[in-house]
C-alpha cells in the first residue's frame, strides 16, 4: 500500500452508450454508462442518485427495469438490484451490443446473431437462458425494438438494410422487410399502430408501416452522417425527433410532412439517445461530448429550448487546480471550456461562462466554437480577493492576451490584460502575488508586466536588457513571495532571475544550465522547483540563491510537480507513468507509483488529504487519498515503498470493483448454483465488506447509552401527592396511619396466601421467564436470530434496560454454583447473539449500543465468570476483526465523511 491510494473519479456523465429512460411513480431515472459503471439520475433536477459498481470491462448496452439494472460488458451481462449485483449471464460468446427489456424478460443480441431471452423476475437469480434464436448468417444485427401492440414479437435492424420481424415465443422470423439500402442505425416505434421509424446510415429516416409494408414519410437530413436516435413526441403533438452523428437535432413535422425546426450544435460530438418523456413536452438528449441535455418545447413558434443540462470535459483537460479549502478544482480542458467541480457535491460542478457564447454564435450564424477562448494552458486563481474583483487569471493557446474571472459569479471579468502592445506574442505564464491585488504575466517574446488586477491597468514592466526585455526566450514560470518583496522568473534557456516586486529591479540571477520546462515556489518555505530537460528536479533557496536539493528518478519528461501546503513533500509526475513523492527535509523519494496512463497534471489539496490527477487522453479527474491523513499512524514509512515503484489502478467513477474476488463468491458462472457464506453474509440484501444499519430512528438507540441521565433529568420535582377521597365503588379497609387502604377481592387473597410460598421460592425464574429469555433460546436453537432481532428493536429503551436488568445477579453465592442459576445460561445465550449479529453486520449501530449497554449491567459478571470470559474474548476479536476490515476497505470513505462534515453549503 502507498501514499496515495485510489478514490474516484469525477467529470464523468455518460458515454457513447445509449441510456435508459424508466418511470417510479411520479418519478423519472434515466441510467447512463461512463465507462466501466452506471450511474442514475433523478430527471427532475438531473441529480445523481445512484453509482453502480465497477466491471471489468467496458458497458455496451444498458436496459433498467424499477430497482434492476443490467449492464452488457464483453460478452457478459450484469445484472444489479440497486447497486449490489445479483446475477451474471455468461452465455453469448461475441460482445453484446443491445439489450431490451421485453415484459419480465430481458432480450440480448451479439454481433454474431445470437439473440437470448432471459428471465429476472423471481427469488432466485436465473443464470440460464430461457430462450435463444440463431439468425441468419448474411444477417448482421444493429439495433432491437418491441413494436406496441405486437404480442411476443421484436424488430431487428441490420447492416444489410433490412428489417426481419421475429416472434420470441415461437422462435420463428415471420416477415422480412427488404430496406433501403442502407444500414439500420435505430428503430422506434411511434404512439401510432403499426408504425415505426427507422434511421439509416445515408442519413435518412423512415417512417413505415409495418402492418402493409409501405413506407408512410421519409426525411433526409441536411447534414452529413448517419441517423443515430429517434423518438417520437407522446403527448398530442405530431413530432418526431432525430439525432445525427454531427450533433445537430432536427424536428420533424409528422402532419405537415416537413422540417419544423433544428437545433444546431447541440452537442459537440455524435448524438447517441433521444427520449421524448411520456405526455411532456421535453425532449432529452445524451452525446458522447460527455453530456446530458433536457429540451423544452414551451415557446411560440414551437423551437425548443435548453432546459436543464450536465456535462464534463469532452476533451482531456490540461491544467487543475484546487481551490480555496479543497472543496472544488479548476480545470482547463482541450475542449475550450474552463470548469469548477465539487469534490463533495456533484450537482455544483459547472462550467464558467464566457458571455452568452450560444447566443452570439447563433447571431453572428458560426459555431460555438469559433466564440470560445482557445484552450487554457496556464492559469492562477486566489480566494482572498473573491467578493472584491475577479480572482482568476488564464493564458490561453496562441492568444496575446490574458482573462480575467469573476469566480464568486462564474463568469468572465471585463478586463482584458494586454502585455507588451508594442509587440505583442502569446502569453505563457502568469502568477496572482499573495495580497491578490496583482497578476504577472509572461510572453513567449521574454517579455514580463504587472497588472492591477482591479482596475486591469498595467502597473509597468520586468526589463532586463533593452532588446530582450526580461528574458531572451520565452517566459517558462513566475512566481510571487508572500510578503510581495520578491518576484522570480524563469526563461527558457535556463536562467532563473530574482526580481523586485515594487520596483521592478533585477536583484539576482543563475542558470540551470539547460533548458527550463516548469518551475513552481513554495511561499512558506521559500524553495523554488525547477524542471530541466534533464528529467531532473533542482530546488533551489531563494534567499540564498543557492541549490539545495536534487532529486533523480524520472526516465521521460516531466510533465507537472507541486509541493505539499506544508513544504514537507514535492509531488512530480512524468510520461513514464509514475508519479512520485519526493520528502524534501530527507532528500530522498519516499514513494512511487505507476498508472496505467501518464498523469498530465497534478494538485494537491491545501489539507493534503486528496490528490487530483488528469491523464492522457482521459476527460475525467481522478482522485487519490493520502492515507498518511487517515491513519492513526504517522509514520510514512508504514505506506512509502522506498524507491520500489508500485503499479496501482486508476480511480474509478465507483469506488466499489464489480470483480472483487470476496463478491465473486456471490456470482458462480453459468450453470452452477448460487451459494452464500452465512459467517459472511447473513442474507440476500447484505451487501459484502459493508455494515447494515438498523434504520431506527437515533434516539432509539442513542437513548440505550444515556439512560441513567435521561431518567436523572426526566426524575419529578415534587413527589406525588395522595389522593383526598377514594371514589365512592372501591371498598376500602380503616387503618392506623390514616392511608386509605382498598379492600383486596377475597378470591385473590386465598389464591395470594396459598401461593406466597411458591413466588417466595421460584421467584427468579418466573421473573425469567419473559418472551426476551424464550426468544433467544429458540433463536439459538435454529440458528435464526432475526425474530429476536425484531423483538427487541421494537422494544422502547427503557423496557430493554428493564428486561437486561431482570438478569442481573444480586447475590454473591451464584460464584459458588454457576451451573444451578438460569442466568449464567441467559448471558451465554446473549453473547452468542452479539458474535453472530456482530459477524454478519447486521443492525450494526443497534448491536453496538446494546452490546454496551449489557456489559453496563452485567460486566462485573463476565468478569468473574470463566464461561462467560471465553464468550466475552471471542466477542472481543469478532468486533476487532471487524472494525479493523472496516478501517482497511473504507479509508476512502472516512476521507469524503470528512470533506462533508467540514463542508458548509
Amino acid at each position: 500500500m502507498g501514499i496515495f491510494e485510489p478514490f474516484r473519479a469525477i467529470g464523468y456523465i455518460t458515454t457513447g452508450v445509449p441510456f435508459s429512460v424508466q418511470r417510479l411513480g411520479t418519478e423519472t431515472f434515466v441510467t447512463v454508462s461512463v465507462g466501466k459503471a452506471w450511474q442514475i439520475y433523478d430527471c427532475a433536477k438531473l441529480t445523481l442518485v445512484l453509482v453502480g459498481p465497477q466491471l471489468p470491462k467496458k458497458i455496451r448496452a444498458l436496459a433498467s427495469y424499477r430497482d434492476y439494472t443490467f449492464a452488457a460488458f464483453g460478452n457478459e451481462i450484469a445484472v444489479f438490484r440497486r447497486a449490489q449485483q445479483v446475477a451474471r449471464w455468461s452465455k453469448h460468446e461475441e460482445k453484446v451490443i443491445s439489450l431490451l427489456l421485453f415484459g419480465e424478460h430481458v432480450l440480448s443480441l451479439d454481433a454474431r446473431g445470437n439473440m437470448f431471452t432471459w428471465a429476472f423476475k423471481g427469488t432466485e437469480p436465473n443464470l440460464a437462458p430461457v430462450g435463444h434464436i440463431l439468425l441468419e448468417k448474411n444477417f448482421s444485427p444493429t439495433c432491437v425494438m418491441h413494436p406496441d401492440t405486437y404480442l411476443n414479437k421484436v424488430v431487428l435492424g441490420s447492416q444489410e438494410g433490412s428489417l426481419q420481424l421475429w416472434n420470441v415465443s415461437s422462435k420463428k422470423k415471420l416477415y422480412e422487410f427488404k430496406g433501403w439500402n442502407a444500414s439500420v442505425q435505430c428503430c422506434v416505434s411511434s404512439p401510432a399502430l403499426d408504425v415505426v421509424a427507422v434511421g439509416c446510415s445515408d442519413g435518412k429516416v423512415h417512417v413505415h408501416n409495418l402492418r402493409y409494408d409501405e413506407e408512410i414519410v421519409s426525411f433526409t437530413h441536411a447534414t452529413r452522417g448517419s441517423v443515430t436516435a429517434l423518438s417520437f413526441r407522446t403527448d398530442g403533438q405530431p413530432l418526431l425527433a432525430s439525432g445525427g452523428s454531427s450533433g445537430v437535432i432536427s424536428i420533424w413535422n409528422l402532419e405537415k410532412r416537413r422540417l419544423q425546426s433544428v437545433i444546431k450544435e447541440a452537442h459537440d460530438g455524435s448524438i447517441v439517445s433521444l427520449h421524448f418523456f411520456a405526455n411532456e413536452p421535453v425532449l432529452m438528449s445524451s452525446s458522447s461530448d460527455n453530456s446530458i441535455k433536457m429540451w423544452i418545447f414551451d415557446t411560440s413558434d414551437g423551437d425548443p429550448r435548453l432546459l436543464r443540462f450536465r456535462s464534463g470535459h469532452s476533451a482531456p483537460p490540461l491544467c487543475i487546480r484546487f481551490y480555496g479549502n479543497g472543496r472544488h478544482i479548476l480545470s482547463a480542458g482541450q475542449d475550450r471550456a474552463f470548469r469548477l467541480f465539487s469534490v463533495i457535491q456533484d450537482q455544483q460542478s459547472r462550467e464558467l461562462s464566457q458571455r452568452h457564447v450560444t447566443k452570439r454564435a447563433k447571431k453572428l450564424k458560426v459555431k460555438e466554437e469559433d466564440i470560445k477562448l482557445k484552450p487554457v494552458i496556464a492559469f492562477d486563481c486566489a480566494q482572498i480577493r473573491e467578493r472584491d474583483w475577479c480572482n482568476v487569471v488564464t493564458c490561453h493557446m496562441d492568444t496575446t492576451r490574458a482573462y480575467v474571472w469573476r469566480l464568486q459569479n462564474f463568469v468572465i471579468g471585463e478586463h482584458i490584460l494586454k502585455p507588451c502592445p508594442d509587440n505583442p506574442t502569446p502569453v505563457k505564464s502568469c502568477a496572482i502575488s499573495a495580497c491578490g491585488n496583482f497578476v504577472v504575466l509572461g510572453t513567449e517574446g521574454g517579455w514580463i508586466e504587472k497588472f492591477n488586477l482591479q482596475s486591469g491597468i498595467s502597473r509597468g514592466s520586468y526589463i532586463d536588457t533593452a532588446e530582450t526585455g526580461a528574458h531572451d526566450g520565452q517566459v517558462i514560470g513566475i512566481a510571487c513571495d508572500a510578503t510581495n518583496s520578491l518576484m522570480i522568473s524563469g526563461g527558457y534557456r535556463g536562467d532563473i532571475k530574482v526580481w523586485d516586486f515594487k520596483g521592478r529591479e533585477l536583484k539576482s540571477r543563475w542558470e540551470v544550465g539547460c533548458s527550463v520546462v516548469k518551475l513552481v515556489y513554495h511561499r512558506t518555505n521559500g524553495l523554488l522547483a525547477v524542471v530541466a530537460d534533464d528529467m531532473v528536479l533542482h530546488l533551489y533557496d531563494v534567499v540564498s540563491l543557492r541549490l539545495v536539493r536534487r532529486f533523480v528518478g524520472h526516465s521521460d519528461r516531466i510533465t507537472d510537480l507541486c509541493f505539499s501546503e506544508d513544504g514537507k513533500w514535492l509531488l512530480s509526475s512524468s510520461m513514464d507513468r509514475t508519479l512520485r513523492i519526493w520528502d524534501v527535509i530527507l532528500a530522498r523519494q519516499i514513494d512511487a507509483l505507476q498508472v496505467d496512463v501518464a498523469i498530465t497534471a497534478l494538485s494537491l489539496s491545501p489539507n493534503m488529504d486528496v490528490l487530483a490527477t488528469s491523464h492522457v487522453d482521459q476527460i475525467g479527474v481522478y482522485l487519490w487519498v493520502n492515507q498518511a491523513m487517515f491513519s492513526p499512524s504517522s509514520n510514512v514509512d508504514l505506506f512509502a515503498s522506498g524507491r520500489e515503484v508500485a503499479r496501482v489502478q486508476m480511480p474509478a467513477v465507483s469506488s466499489k470493483e464489480g470483480s472483487d474476488p470476496e463478491e465473486a463468491e456471490l456470482v458462480q458462472p453459468l450453470g452452477q448454483e448460487l451459494h452464500i457464506k452465512e459467517s459472511s453474509v447473513p442474507s440476500i440484501n447484505q451487501i459484502p465488506d459493508l455494515v447494515t444499519l438498523s434504520l431506527l430512528p437515533k434516539s432509539q438507540w442513542q437513548s440505550l447509552l444515556n439512560l441513567d441521565i435521561i431518567k436523572e433529568r426526566n426524575k419529578p420535582i415534587e413527589p406525588p401527592k395522595k389522593p383526598e377521597k377514594a371514589p365512592f365503588f372501591l371498598p376500602s379497609i380503616p387503618s392506623l396511619s390514616g392511608d386509605i387502604l382498598f379492600k383486596p377481592n377475597e378470591v385473590a387473597s386465598d389464591q395470594e396466601d396459598n401461593t406466597n410460598d411458591e413466588l417466595t421460592v421460584f421467584k427468579r425464574r418466573a421473573d425469567l421467564s419473559s418472551p426476551l429469555l424464550h426468544l433467544v433460546e429458540s433463536a439459538t436453537e435454529e440458528k435464526h436470530f432475526s425474530v429476536f432481532t425484531d423483538y427487541i428493536k421494537g422494544l422502547s429503551p427503557s423496557t430493554l434496560d428493564m428486561e437486561l436488568r431482570m438478569l442481573q445477579i444480586v447475590d454473591e453465592e451464584v460464584l459458588l454454583e454457576p451451573e444451578a442459576r438460569p442466568e449464567l445460561k441467559a448471558l451465554e445465550l446473549l453473547l452468542d447473539y452479539f458474535i453472530h449479529e456482530i459477524t454478519c453486520q447486521n443492525n450494526f449501530e443497534f448491536i453496538q449500543a446494546v452490546v454496551r449497554l449489557f456489559l453496563k449491567i452485567h460486566g462485573e459478571t463476565v468478569r468473574c465468570q470463566p464461561s462467560l470470559q471465553d464468550k466475552a474474548k471471542k466477542l472481543l476479536e469478532v468486533q476487532s476483526s471487524v472494525w479493523q476490515k472496516m478501517d482497511k476497505m473504507f479509508q476512502s470513505t472516512r476521507c469524503m465523511v470528512t470533506f462533508l462534515s467540514n463542508a458548509q453549503f
